[in-house]
């Protein structure tokens, strides 16, 4: 039995949902194991979230301009790709198939969507902004004072960061699991450190002034350009349009049907086999209920973790900032925002809170680069492998034969790249490419999720909610290309 979807591709193979209980090996899902085992995925976009927009874009907008007019982009972007990241993981628990992989069951078919969508990830995230910005951080860390302007060693230091993940996978098991628990604890320390910082010095007008920025719908600021606000909200949140390139962790997760699609096992683990084509499951009582199941705890994993953490994520390192701003009298620039809340605190309060920011912004930045470097290999990974039998039959079935020899080659090349830009420069070029991605997928995914089995089909206001995303993101990203060949669209 099969189910046909799209072109291209083998049609899906029909076979029962697994229980969560069978997936997790618990005897029953209650609020420990819901933590302890379900939650995950979200973990990892997460890591990536609180990042470069939070890090760097966020509070250097805030920075220059202040939060009413810039608070409430953040706020419609977080929604926005929340939802999209949703809608992204639907396809991937009904099918089982990563969606690089199921973007080339749309028509003309995988010979376009697949390459085309490969290709868009790389061009968007292998400038390496979120690496050169980290080795900053290290190298503030290292030396107790900013790096000068050109600086060669804090790009040696994005390297070594790097070649730590590239150990990372290396030494794991299953990639996806030491990806959730570095995550676990790299974003519980930032957020619980982050918080406690801006209790100890922010005072509560701030509080307040960054809490009705967010919620306060205003013209933005003058002087600001529709470009500045597009790297902010390709990067408030994950990735705009191509949050995609996250959501198949679902599927090495185990959740619903990537439980019989396999996973990538690391050097250690043992080897896994991914099946090259997805599978789906019937349409009758039992499966319905057990995919209501699954759907509840994807709307937890999204909603309850991610979406609240990227909030957190940019609402703490944006009033830290506000205030730097206030006690220094200066506002950041592109060249030094990495660095210029430390520098601030450690003038005001001494070394301690300095030092403090330092590992706050390594980690931040460094969550980042592990999960967006991963994400990378890991999309040509699944890409290559599904849709070339003969790759399958040089690596004999085994991915990681392609993954680590990949990764290294890509670590080369962004220890290139990175000397040659300013590092907030990269990220609001990857920011705006990133909106690209709105222009395209959207379409793609409300092709394919029509498309499922009818129990897994999104209701009609979730199409609503996929063009919306089409009209705020893609609008960043055509004003982002006018900016590039000439003017932006708008400056306000």
């Amino acid at each position: 039995m099969s189910h046909p979807l799209g072109v291209s591709r083998p049609d899906l193979t029909v076979t029962d949902l697994p229980t969560p209980e069978e997936v997790f090996k618990v005897s029953k899902i209650g609020p420990k194991e819901l933590v302890k085992y379900a939650i995950g995925p979200s973990l990892i976009a997460l890591g990536i979230s609180i990042g470069s927009g939070e890090w760097l874009l966020g509070p250097l907008n805030v920075g220059q301009y202040g939060f009413v007019g810039v608070g409430w982009v953040i706020l419609v972007s977080a929604l926005l790709q929340t939802f999209y990241n949703v809608e992204c993981s639907r396809y991937v628990v009904a099918t089982g198939e990563t969606p690089v992989v199921g973007w080339g069951r749309v028509p003309p078919g995988w010979k376009l969507w697949v390459p085309l969508s490969v290709l868009v990830v790389i061009f968007a995230f292998i400038a390496g902004g979120w690496a050169a910005s980290a080795g900053q951080g290290v190298y503030a860390l290292v030396h107790g004072t900013v790096a000068p302007a050109d600086a060669e060693e804090p790009r040696l230091w994005a390297i070594a960061l790097l070649v730590l993940v590239f150990l990372i996978t290396a030494l794991a098991k299953r990639i996806s699991r030491v990806l959730e628990l570095a995550n676990w604890m790299m974003v519980s320390a930032i957020l619980l450190a982050l918080l406690a910082v801006d209790l100890l010095i922010v005072p509560w007008s701030q509080w307040w002034e960054g809490i009705r920025g967010f919620v306060t719908p205003a013209a933005p600021p003058a002087g600001i350009t529709a470009t500045q606000l597009g790297g902010l909200a390709g990067f408030t949140a994950l990735a705009s349009g191509l949050n995609w390139y996250v959501m198949g962790h679902y599927r090495d997760k185990g959740y619903g049907m990537g439980y019989r699609a396999g996973f990538l096992s690391g050097m250690r683990g043992e080897r896994s086999e991914i099946l090259a084509s997805g599978v789906t499951f019937p349409d009758d009582d039992r499966n319905r209920g057990l995919w209501r199941r699954w759907y509840r705890l994807l709307l937890t994993d999204m909603w309850g973790v991610f979406f609240v953490g990227a909030i957190l994520g940019m609402l703490l390192p944006t009033l830290l900032m506000s205030q730097a701003v206030t006690m220094s009298g200066q506002k950041p620039t592109r060249a030094n925002v990495p660095t210029f809340v430390a520098g601030v605190l450690g003038d005001e309060y001494g070394p301690a809170l300095f030092y403090v920011a330092l590992v706050l912004g390594v980690l931040i930045l460094f969550s980042t680069q592990l999960g967006i470097f991963e994400a990378m290999v890991r999309v040509t990974t699944d890409a290559a492998h599904a849709t070339s039998p003969r790759l399958r039959g040089l690596i004999e079935g085994d991915p990681r034969r392609f993954y680590y020899p990949f990764m290294i080659v890509l670590l080369v090349i962004i220890s290139v790249i990175i000397h040659l830009s300013l590092p907030v420069g990269l990220v609001e070029w990857s920011a705006n490419m990133s909106n690209l991605g709105a222009l395209i997928y959207p379409f793609l995914l409300i092709y394919l999720n029509s498309r499922l089995p009818r129990p897994a089909r999104p209701r009609p206001w979730h199409y609503v909610i996929l063009i919306l995303n089409f009209l705020f993101f893609g609008f960043f990203f055509i004003n982002f290309i006018a900016d590039f060949v000439g003017d932006p669209l708008v400056t306000f």
